[in-house]
């Protein structure tokens, strides 16, 4: 790399908990590139375990994400797609490359010029882990953006993080967390989860991913109509009604992120919640900026705060 990387870092939650404008803020520290969903975006791939070139590690991250793309189709986009109205794909959102519709459109106003410099060097990565892969990606869009550390963070990343905590031994991390029933009443409202909790639901009941499904399989006939060809927004809409379904997302994640922890117990961790950044913005982004190493920790928590602001709590209903 051109540059050394004085900082790797990575954010774990449920999502739905803030993380979104946590990233945000990360942003504002100038020596700091803040990777928004970049794991989730490779997801189940963030999982493996293969040894790949830099041409087959490309070519994934190049292409489009299945699960994005049933939501282009269905008119469901999360609002979090950041790409651009004038950009290469602009025509054609259910092509567009897993990299481009958050994490690249997030670092800059050209994300299509950032994606032909990564298009140029990537694919000459030494063969190598995924893991490894990832860490020389993550490195290298650091050094192109001129920034010395990296934050990733991914909405929902709590599922993966039994891997991400093997695969990252010598990342910070960052365990942010927010009460349940909040967390899940605005679960239910993001398409990204709605999609979310309908594919446990498919692996939960008949052990079959919707999004790989193989020729011939088939899957319950109450479930046909929610796999990705057939899917309308209306159903999907419909599932975010029922927030115990989201309850029980809340459940799983939290499970996989606090086994995790237990099991690969990170050298360097921080614990936070929503509840309490929203209670004392200053506070929580001063003591989350000196252990992400800002050196102007104070000063940045000063200069953010002020844009963490208590959600509106639903009022009940009037006779």
């Amino acid at each position: 790399m051109d540059n050394p990387i004085t900082g790797r870092s990575i954010i774990i939650s449920n999502g739905r908990c803030g993380s979104t404008l946590l990233s945000d803020l990360i942003a504002e520290q100038p020596d700091t590139l803040s990777a928004q969903e970049f794991f989730m975006s490779v997801t189940p791939w963030a999982r493996s375990q293969e040894v790949i070139t830099g041409e087959e590690y490309w070519a994934v991250l190049a292409a489009p994400k299945a699960e994005l793309a049933t939501l282009f189709r269905i008119g469901l986009a999360p609002k979090e797609v950041r790409y651009p109205a004038t950009g290469r794909w602009a025509g054609r959102m259910t092509e567009l490359p897993r990299i481009m519709a958050i994490t690249l459109s997030k670092l800059t106003d050209d994300p299509d010029a950032l994606f032909d410099q990564l298009a140029e060097r990537v694919p000459g990565f030494r063969t190598q882990s995924v893991a490894g892969h990832h860490r020389d990606f993550l490195d290298l869009l650091t050094t192109l953006t001129g920034r010395r550390r990296w934050v990733e963070r991914s909405g929902g990343s709590s599922h993966l993080a039994p891997h991400l905590l093997k695969g990252f031994p010598d990342c910070k991390i960052v365990y942010l967390t927010r009460n349940w029933e909040d967390t899940a009443r605005s679960m239910s409202r993001h398409s990204s989860f709605q999609l979310i909790q309908l594919r446990v639901e498919f692996l939960g009941r008949c052990g079959v991913d919707p999004f790989r499904l193989a020729p011939g399989q088939s899957v319950p006939a109450d479930l046909e109509p929610f796999l990705p060809d057939r899917l309308t927004a209306e159903a999907l809409r419909e599932r975010g009604r029922e927030t115990r379904r989201y309850l029980g997302l809340c459940a799983f994640m939290t499970s996989q992120a606090d086994q995790a922890l237990v099991d690969v117990t990170p050298e360097h961790l921080h614990r936070m919640s929503y509840e309490d950044l929203v209670a004392d913005p200053v506070g929580e982004l001063t003591r989350l900026g000196r252990f992400l190493d800002f050196e102007d920790a104070p000063q940045w928590a000063g200069r953010v705060a002020d844009r963490v602001v208590a959600p509106t709590r639903p009022q009940p209903a009037t006779v």
